[in-house]
């Protein structure tokens, strides 16, 4: 059987050795081909302490209790908006919409520091749903470093114009441009895409970026992860000189400062402060022992306690052989990387958030900006490239206040 280590030591400093992988950690390409970065070092040459892995959640952390300053019905928004904040059941705002919705209805510009799960997408599409119907501005342009976080959003904003006639359109790769070129000239109010995918498009003359007054650029940091820095500061270079710009971002690495400062007019800076994503999450290795990796991770999907399992790898490849072998093994997957169409993830997604399949092989393209339910364990097959893709992908799991498992293998 495996071994497993518990003991109370948690991450004091980055599992890997950048020495030999620092140089090629990010690509200044143009992020085409999913916005995966080409020249990430390879598996082996990564170095790292496995005692980095370890960390015992001795009980539950809950949350801090946020007072908000508003409720939903003391904003200034159309009633159309008030009714379907309403049939969402929302009453009290959280920190960051508490924050950002006023001074976005007011129209300035936001440097918000948020992350995943703060509520951060109704904080920007409420108030621009507003500016809209009331003539404030015409039309938005949403970028966003994932198919999956643009489909996301898309989906929220659908709830919140209910009733209003606004329109959007979803630009993304992995389905057919064609249609989408065909759904842009019906001028919709939204368009919501990844970059690759609108710098097609605006090539393709059906996009033009200086017609977007208003414009959000969604989880920045994770763009410039995956190479897209060509493509963001291309599209900013394009956009009108007068227009209302929203700059979200986990993180402010200096190298996207210069991007948030040509983006920007004097911001209002917006810091919603999080817990580590990995708080209540326990974390383990398994050592092998001379087993493979398979029969160990079969011992380990047969157990009851492993109700709702992410298994991370880091190519392609290696996801679609493992699917292979576990559906040879009698177990159902779904599967999710940069090679399936849209269609494809979305279904996967789909039967994994429904229950309908339990365990999900994934490369890290969903390590960040999905929320799913209930994911009992999160097992790192493969290591990740940096500690913080490490951090990301455990925080699938122990999410809600409740507590989560994080195992990586060891060899």
């Amino acid at each position: 059987m495996s071994n497993f280590k518990n003991n109370d030591r948690a991450p004091a400093r980055r599992v890997f050795d950048y020495t030999s992988a620092q140089s090629s950690s990010r690509s200044h390409g143009s992020g085409r081909g999913g916005g995966r970065n080409s020249n990430r070092s390879k598996a082996s040459d990564i170095k790292y302490d496995p005692s980095l892995f370890i960390k015992k959640v001795e009980e539950q952390t809950a949350t801090a209790v946020y007072t908000p300053e508003h409720t939903f019905a003391d904003f200034l928004l159309d009633d159309r908006i008030k009714k379907n904040i309403a049939n969402k059941g929302y009453i009290n705002p959280t920190p960051i919409q508490d924050k950002a919705i006023p001074v976005l209805l007011e129209g300035k510009d936001v440097l918000a520091t948020a992350n995943t799960g703060t509520g951060k997408t109704a904080a920007f599409l409420i108030p621009l749903v507003h500016n809209i119907l009331t003539k404030k501005t015409s039309k938005v342009l949403i970028v966003t470093p994932t198919r999956e976080l643009a489909a996301q959003i898309q989906t929220e904003l659908a709830g919140f114009a209910v009733g209003t006639g606004l329109g959007s359109v979803l630009c993304i790769g992995g389905v057919n441009i064609n249609m989408q070129i065909q759904q842009l000239r019906r001028n919709p109010a939204f368009v919501i895409g990844t970059p690759g995918r609108l710098r097609d498009l605006e090539q393709n003359n059906v996009l033009n970026f200086g017609n977007y007054h208003s414009i959000v650029l969604d989880e920045v940091d994770r763009m410039l992860d995956m190479g897209f820095i060509r493509d963001i500061k291309y599209i900013v270079s394009k956009l009108p000189a007068q227009r209302h710009s929203l700059f979200f971002s986990a993180t402010l690495p200096d190298d996207i400062k210069h991007i948030m400062d040509g983006f920007l007019l004097k911001p209002i800076a917006i810091n919603v402060k999080t817990r580590q994503s990995a708080e209540n999450v326990n974390q383990d290795i398994i050592e092998l022992q001379g087993r493979t990796k398979i029969e160990v991770l079969h011992d380990l999907l047969i157990k009851p306690e492993f109700s709702k399992v992410i298994i991370f790898l880091r190519t392609k490849r290696t996801t679609d052989k493992l699917a292979k072998s576990l559906r040879e093994r009698g177990f159902e997957v779904a599967t999710i990387h940069g090679d399936k169409s849209q269609p494809q993830r979305k279904k996967a997604l789909a039967l994994f958030k429904d229950d309908a399949v339990k365990i999900l092989l994934a490369t890290d393209v969903v390590a960040r900006g999905i929320d799913i339910d209930d994911v009992s364990h999160v097992i790192n097959l493969e290591l990740p490239q940096t500690y913080e893709d490490y951090i990301h992908r455990i925080g699938r799991t122990g999410r809600a206040n409740k507590i989560g498992q994080a195992l990586t293998f060891i060899d």
